[in-house]
């Protein structure tokens, strides 16, 4: 008796831990709930101004900001994070626009799948802090300050962020993005086509250099010219070709190619034709001859060879040095046999097989493999686990996929990755 009166209670504890758990999921779930409808509420309810204190409000830069959405991404915590979203092109995310922005949200979508990719305005969240200094240690620096506005970093007077994403698609109300440096949870404030037309310094440059052949003398003396005869020309020396770029060409090459002799037309088209199938302009004195194939050809081997804003077959804009050559190097990244049996475990987003580990955003493991290589590669660790922590085992989570790994000289090694567990599944999605 005294047996199964144990047994008893035994089970009743059971139960009512079990019962404890379960209530309290369903309560951090209704305070979630709660809080999302506190936030619409919040919108609804803002007390009506008058369009002289608007008007006011933003000539002072005023403004209160309401998120369009939230993003749903593979990577549910700051850390392991990619700092740039060109270190990881394979990372997904989704982002649904609110429905307390529009009402039909749907409709604020029209036209943009015609665009490959959008620039995302959002909020750093997860500052932890408000506070910020003029000058900063960005991780690529290794510890040397520089002046925040010519850093990217999140610790900044207005917490606001700016990334370039890939559109992959859109549904309804909702986009997929890929190529994302942004973790679950983030607020959206506003999404923006990118248009290489209006936002490359390449683009802008090809097109005052356009312009200027177009207005140009020499052009206008072009135009004049027997049109048959400059379209047979063009038809029979011009193959394309992705390392082909043309150089501007300014009035004074042309004195002083007439300067030289070619004073007639015949001349100049021969020029022209000759430049159009050796790559190469004018011919002048061997030196300048060699200056200029030699740019071209290094143009043609390495675009981003320069940092400095020139014309004709140089860049189109002016970045600092260290943010091409860093004082800190790539890192080699290696799995363990281990970590690889356990990657390949992971079965795709759409898989119907609920035996193994899925994953949300990811394509399967070959996607995993390429995006846990581009974070670890560019070290995602800050200066100071970098340079003073003596632990060398850092922990991040990407997708569904808890990743353990460890650093070395030149290398980072990923020695385990485990599933998620269901309560940390929240925070992904």
């Amino acid at each position: 008796m005294r047996r199964e009166i144990k047994n008893l209670r035994q089970q009743m504890d059971g139960a009512i831990r079990a019962h404890r758990k379960q209530m309290s999921s369903l309560q951090s779930m209704l305070t979630d709930c709660m809080k999302h409808e506190d936030r619409l509420q919040s919108v609804r309810k803002r007390p009506a101004q008058s369009p002289s204190e608007i008007n006011q409000l933003l000539e002072q830069g005023r403004i209160q900001t309401v998120p369009i959405g939230y993003i749903s991404s593979c990577f549910a915590v700051k850390n392991g994070t990619p700092r740039q979203p060109t270190i990881c092109s394979s990372s997904r995310a989704i982002l649904k626009i609110e429905p307390s922005v529009f009402n039909n949200p749907e409709h604020s979508l029209v036209g943009l799948e015609q665009y490959s990719h959008i620039w995302i305005i959002f909020l750093f969240h997860k500052n932890g802090q408000m506070s910020y200094k003029a000058k900063v240690k960005p991780p690529r620096l290794n510890g040397q300050r520089v002046g925040v506005y010519s850093t990217r970093s999140p610790h900044r007077p207005n917490a606001l962020g700016l990334t370039l994403a890939k559109l992959e698609r859109i549904t309804g109300d909702t986009l997929h993005l890929s190529g994302v440096d942004i973790i679950a949870g983030t607020p959206v404030l506003d999404v923006k086509p990118y248009i290489p037309d209006y936002d490359s310094p390449k683009t802008r440059t090809d097109d005052t250099s356009s312009e200027h052949r177009q207005t140009s003398p020499d052009s206008q003396m072009l135009q004049v010219m027997d049109v048959d005869e400059e379209l047979n020309i063009l038809e029979t020396s011009f193959e394309p070709s992705s390392e082909l770029r043309v150089c501007p060409v300014g009035p004074s090459d042309f004195s002083q190619s007439e300067k030289s002799g070619s004073s007639d037309v015949t001349g100049i088209l021969a020029e022209v034709k000759s430049y159009l199938k050796q790559q190469q302009l004018f011919t002048k004195n061997p030196e300048d001859k060699q200056t200029d194939s030699t740019e071209c050809t290094l143009l043609a081997t390495n675009p981003l060879s320069s940092s400095t804003l020139k014309f004709g077959c140089e860049d189109y804009s002016t970045i600092a040095a260290w943010v091409r050559a860093p004082p800190i190097s790539n890192l080699d990244v290696r799995f363990t046999a281990n970590a690889e049996k356990e990657l390949k475990e992971f079965v795709p987003y759409n898989s119907t097989d609920s035996t193994r580990p899925k994953f949300q955003f990811l394509k399967g493991p070959d996607e995993a493999v390429a995006a846990i290589k581009g974070i670890l590669s560019a070290d995602p660790r800050s200066v100071y686990r970098r340079t003073r922590c003596q632990d060398r085992l850092f922990f991040f989570t990407l997708d569904t996929a808890d990743i353990t790994c460890w650093f070395g000289d030149g290398f980072a090694e990923v020695v385990r990755v485990k599933p998620m567990q269901s309560s940390e599944l929240t925070n992904v999605v």
